[in-house]
């Protein structure tokens, strides 16, 4: 199609193309909004259902755009009609809370909008997820390594994967995998879904993860898994990759890695440690016993976003091995990005590691809270997560109508509510069907009115009950109390 004649002239290009100072004055007028609407309240909304959100919010694109009162308008109905992670009564999911100098950082990341993989666009940024992936090393007991940011606890996971098989298998990142023997993956039944969404992405197949038996607890059972590396080789499969679990998301347990790690060395077997949920109790010198052994992995995956409250997303994969094989594993040496003859040391370009291109800095955030509270105060904040579940599975404990699921090892506080007209009945037939339904019908009743937040779901044969997290620092022993009071209240004519 033939261009307008004179089109592009008449583009004028004298002045910007945005209005500065109409930005600047919207910025202010928008962080004031944040900070008054997003930090300073911490009331939940009740939620809405979706047509009826979707009416408030005016969702439509148009081809014009708005005024600016219109837009601050839109920007306090989002934080007005959204659910508050920050607030200390939302227990729902393994991230909670808002640290101010967290966000902080993540202002900083997004005002400087680059990509943390050559030195050149990022400098700052890279020099602080170099000091923060040595920091993390050397809790796990690394004195060397390697690691890099990932969007995410399942893609590093996944990297995990990738990683041992090219080790095993270097021409498999030539050839794909017809070449190579059906691999095996082993991981425990409690195991995060990730490990099974990676063998598909990565062309291994969702058929060659072997789930191995869990104890009573949760954990793996390190002779299932010894036996069932023994089954997959009767078979003519190729065992290759070791899921163990520090900290499983609903019971919260933690594998035995010694024994595990044993095992691992006996068949030659890429050990990883999924401590994406527990890996913060290594800052606390009471709790690192959990992770006893994780220095024996090949490599870990750590989400600071969780426990540690960094905010989304802040995921770590740390490697053992330090000689590059995370660059060689995912390079390709770009020559518009990674050029060889820059003015400086261009192993400080290490976007190549990661199968990204564009990252975010989720390291800068991660260094601003260290920074502002120290190795010890990141300890007291997971040791506080510790002592109030202990408080709060001393009142169900005591509580009528409150019965545990599994005595907690970790910060998961797995527990059914039994209404008055189901107590005295568990003999029944119909009794635990009738207990599966309560639980969602409690966490409908809190959500429509908007008073705390709180996660449930079935486990195996188990009917659905609540699993309680705390991360967050801002809740208090009230919190707690009125979490089991509220629950009481809800589900007492169910």
């Amino acid at each position: 199609m033939a261009e307008p004649s004179g089109y592009w002239d008449s583009i004028p290009l004298d002045d910007p193309g945005l209005d500065i100072a109409a930005g600047e004055e919207f910025l202010q007028e928008v962080f004031q909004i944040l900070l008054e609407e997003g930090v300073q309240k911490s009331t939940d909304v009740t939620q809405k259902e979706p047509q009826e959100l979707r009416e408030l919010l005016d969702l439509e694109l148009r081809s014009h755009g708005e005024g600016q009162e219109q837009l601050l308008q839109r920007c306090r109905d989002v934080l007005r009609l959204s659910v508050r992670t920050g607030h200390p009564r939302f227990f729902n999911q393994l991230f909670s809370g808002l640290d101010h100098h967290a966000l902080a950082g993540r202002f900083l990341t997004e005002t400087l909008n680059t990509s943390p993989y050559t030195y050149e666009v990022a400098p700052v940024l890279l020099l602080m997820e170099e000091q923060v992936l040595a920091k993390l090393r050397e809790l796990v007991g690394w004195s060397s390594g390697d690691g890099i940011f990932a969007p995410g606890g399942s893609m590093s996971n996944t990297l995990a994967m990738n990683v041992a098989r090219f080790r095993r298998f270097p021409e498999s990142r030539s050839r794909g995998n017809w070449d190579l023997p059906r691999l095996g993956l082993f991981a425990s039944q409690e195991s995060h879904y990730s490990i099974l969404k990676g063998a598909a992405l990565l062309g291994i197949g969702t058929d060659n993860v072997h789930l191995v038996r869990t104890d009573e607890r949760g954990k793996m059972i390190p002779g299932e898994l010894e036996k069932e590396i023994q089954r997959v080789k009767a078979e003519g499969s190729e065992p290759l990759f070791v899921c163990a679990t520090s900290g499983t998301t609903v019971l919260g347990a933690f594998d035995p890695l010694d024994a595990i790690a044993d095992v691992c060395a006996r068949h030659g077997l890429w050990l990883h440690v999924d401590a994406a949920w527990g890996g913060s109790a290594l800052l606390s010198p009471q709790l690192r016993h959990l992770l006893a052994g994780i220095h024996r992995a090949d490599s870990v995956t750590w989400n600071p976003h969780k426990l540690l409250m960094v905010g989304l997303q802040c995921s770590a994969f740390l490697l053992r091995d330090g000689s590059g094989l995370l660059q060689r594993c995912h390079g390709v040496g770009a020559p518009y990005l990674f050029q060889r003859d820059k003015f400086y040391d261009v192993s400080l370009d290490t976007g190549d590691k990661s199968p990204q291109c564009g990252r975010r800095a989720d390291g800068l955030k991660l260094w601003i809270l260290w920074k502002a509270v120290g190795s010890q105060g990141l300890a007291r904040r997971v040791e506080r997560a510790f002592a109030a579940t202990r408080y709060l599975l001393e009142q169900v404990k005591r509580r009528e109508g409150f019965q545990l699921v599994i005595e907690p090892e970790f910060i998961n506080l797995c527990f059914w509510f039994i209404p008055p007209s189901l107590r005295g009945k568990d003999s029944s037939p119909e009794f635990w069907d009738k207990l599966g339904k309560v639980a969602p019908a409690i966490k409908e009743k809190m959500i429509r009115r908007g008073s705390m937040m709180v996660a449930y779901q079935p486990h195996g044969s188990q009917v659905n009950f609540f699993r309680q997290v705390i991360t967050n620092p801002a809740v208090t022993r009230q919190d707690l109390d009125f979490f089991l009071d509220e629950i009481q209240e809800l589900g007492w004519d169910l």
